[in-house]
This record gives C-alpha cells, structure tokens and sequence, in this order.
C-alpha cells in the first residue's frame, strides 16, 4: 500500500493533507480532492511535499468512482461531510478500495447520529475483501482507542465512562463554530442522550450540566450532549454500565445559540423565501466565519480525554487518559487550530496503521475493535501526545456526583 486519496479540504481535511505529506515513507503518493478544486490547490501549496489536486462531487457516487479509477488509491479517507459517507462507502465497494471516514452518517433531513446506515455495509465490504474504519477522527476517533487501551490494559471491567471535551481557546470572533458550522449546530441542538443499564435515555438539549476539571485548563462548566462514539461503545467495552459525552460551551457561545434557535435559524427543514426554498441553517452556515479562519491568532488549548470508573485485581480504580493540544502551535505547523488538528491528525495515523499492517481485516469496524496500542504511540509521534492519570477518591467529584 502506497497511494492515499484525501476527500475534503476543509479546515480538518486541510491538516489530514499536510500532515500525510510529512510521512512520505508510508504514503508514496498522495491525491486531494473536493468540490472546489481551488480550495484543494490552496492545501497544497501549504503542503511540505507534493500533493494531486483534483475536483470532486461527492454527493455522487458514479463521480467518486470515476475519482477512484483515475487516482487507484489503497485507502480513501472522506474528510467532507457525513452526508457523504454513504455514497463514498458505495464507490469503494464498487472499486474494492479500503474505506476510512471520522464521523458516521446522518442525513440531511434529520439530525441524527447513528451508525445504522453504515454497519449493514459489513457485508459487501467483506464480500470485496476491503476493510471501512468508521470514526477516525478525534471523537469519535481517539476517544474510542482510549476507550480500547483501558479495556485492555488499565482495568479487568469498566463499569462507567465520561467522554470530556473542552475547547478553552478564543478566536476573537463574536460567534463562530469550530467546526462544519453546519454539522455543529445539528450536533448541539438536538436531543441530548446517555446510556444507563441498557438503555439509552433521551433528555432536553443542554439540560444538564457540571463543572469538570480539565488538564492544563482547569473547572469549566460542561454539558451532557449526545455523542456518535457512544453508541459503538456500548458494543465493544464489556461489563459497561454507564456511557455519557460532556462538552464545554461558553456563556456567549450559548446565548447565541438561544437567540438562534428562538428565530428558526438552526431549522433543518426548508422555508419559501420569494418563491424559493431556503434552509436556515445552510443560510446561516454562509454567515458565519468558516472554521479555516480561524486559526490565526486563536489562544488557548483544547483538552479532551475520557474518564473510567472500574475494577482492577477486584479493587475500584478511576484513570483519566487525555490529549491537551494548544492552537498556536498548531497554527505555527500547519495554519490551522487545534479544533482541526486533532480531527485531521488521526485518520493519518489509521491511515498508516493500514498501511503499515498494524490494522487489518476486512468487513465494517470502528476503531475500538483495532489494536489500540500501536496507534496511541504513533499518535504521540504525530503531535497529539496522551497522557493515564490515575484519580483520586475526591477528583473530578462534580462530574460523579451527577446522577443520570
């Protein structure tokens, strides 16, 4: 395996181009492409070593085979929208081509994670002996793998897991989105929900909240959403009992999501607006500043990591593995945030994890069911370090003192 073709040149599929074309000892050949051919030739003129450009509409499928046939990639990796994972998850097993993506599918008309649409594709992918690694991101995506290396190597059963993700930088705009502005509200605005004893429970948005302390930041407030890892999780960790997703919003980020929400701006569904369809969030997602903007003089840092209660040699135990990457040295490397980075990095360390053996098989996976050590020391080499704490009775006492 040599060739790698990169979908999206967004913010993150912008760090996934440049950061593949500092390990050109795995990947020998490396293409990009979007909808926009020009935002791929900005990418790779920011790029350390040679990248193909090419244009794309991957809404399409016969366009993303006709994309494959021209290129003969080993892997492609879809950092577009989810919207399209399905019909790149096509082309691939048209062409027998390995599949990564890092977020699961929903679609248009609903804001709904789940991987429902994805995992029946197990079957056609295994009939053509190619492989599709779901969730290659950083959460999904790294969180899962800590997930997998504390199953593996920290606890004999995990009883409860706390996804934290905390983003402490300012990027000196009013109101802006970190990500796909778009994918973002959708994520934030729908329905929160846990898994408890077997069961998932639903809860209003943003209706529950504690502090949490986070590595190198310190207590900020944090809310319950729901989370796509969530739902392979509750698969693949044995023994677990409890599975909950926490993420920071500042009280700006907040009030303008109220006022939003309060005038239909976050509406999914179409409006007429003189005699044409218009939806609301697609017209705001032109509004706002695109996450690629934002990287430039952005400070503070992101720390995201996962919380495990469980036993060990029959005794409780609580460990805190997490990541703390800062946004100007992201940007002095590869001119973009941290928001980006730790999105764009990973499916390049999947990527080489395929390619370098590490990971194989064939069929539909999330990145749990892989080994989880080789890619967490590859990760480190990558610019995301991890680092196990092992908690104390009383830390993170806000957190477990939430009863759901």
């Amino acid at each position: 395996m040599e060739t790698l073709l990169i979908i999206g040149a967004g913010a993150a599929g912008s760090v996934t181009a440049k950061k593949a074309a500092m390990n050109r000892d795995v990947f020998k050949t490396i293409h990009l492409a979007s909808r926009r051919i020009s935002s791929c030739e900005a990418v790779a003129k920011q790029c350390a070593t040679p990248v193909h450009t090419h244009q794309v509409d991957a809404d399409y499928t016969e366009a993303v085979i006709d994309l494959i046939n021209n290129t003969k990639p080993d892997l492609v990796i879809n950092m577009a929208l989810p919207y399209q994972d399905l019909t790149i998850m096509d082309a691939c097993v048209a062409t027998g081509v390995h599949y990564m993506d890092t977020a699961n599918y929903e679609p248009r008309e609903e804001a709904k994670f789940s991987y429902k649409w994805q995992w029946p594709y197990d079957p056609k992918f295994a009939d053509k002996g190619i492989l599709g690694i779901l969730g290659c991101g950083f959460d999904p995506g790294v969180s899962n793998i800590f997930c997998a290396y504390a199953q593996e190597h920290l606890f004999d059963v995990i009883h409860t897991i706390d996804i934290v993700d905390c983003n402490d930088g300012s990027h000196g705009k009013s109101f802006a989105t970190n990500f796909n502005p778009e994918i973002n509200l959708r994520e934030v605005t729908q329905a929160g929900k846990y898994w408890k004893n077997g069961q998932w429970i639903e809860i209003d948005a943003l209706s529950i909240n504690c502090m949490v302390d986070y590595p190198e930041v310190g207590e900020r407030k944090s809310y319950l959403i729901y989370h796509e890892e969530e739902e392979s999780l509750v698969k693949n960790i044995k023994g677990l009992k409890q599975i909950r997703f926490w993420m920071t919003f500042s009280d700006n980020y907040i009030k303008h999501l109220d006022v939003l929400q309060s005038v239909g701006m976050t509406r999914i569904d179409p409006v007429m607006y003189k005699g044409h369809p218009v939806i609301p969030i697609e017209f705001l997602k032109e509004l706002l500043p695109p996450p690629s903007s934002l990287g430039a003089g952005y400070t503070g840092r992101t720390s995201i990591g996962c919380i495990f209660d469980g036993l060990k040699d029959g005794k409780p135990k609580r460990v805190f593995i997490y990541n703390v990457c800062d946004h100007a040295q992201c940007y002095q490397e590869v001119q973009a945030q941290a928001v980006s980075y730790t999105t764009g990095v990973p499916p390049v360390v999947g990527a080489m994890m395929l390619f370098k053996g590490e990971w194989g098989g064939n069929g539909v996976k999330n990145v749990e069911q892989f080994p989880s050590k080789p890619f967490l020391e590859e990760l480190a080499r990558q610019g995301l370090p991890w680092h196990v704490k092992e908690l104390a009775a009383n830390e993170q006492d806000d957190l477990f003192a939430v009863k759901t």
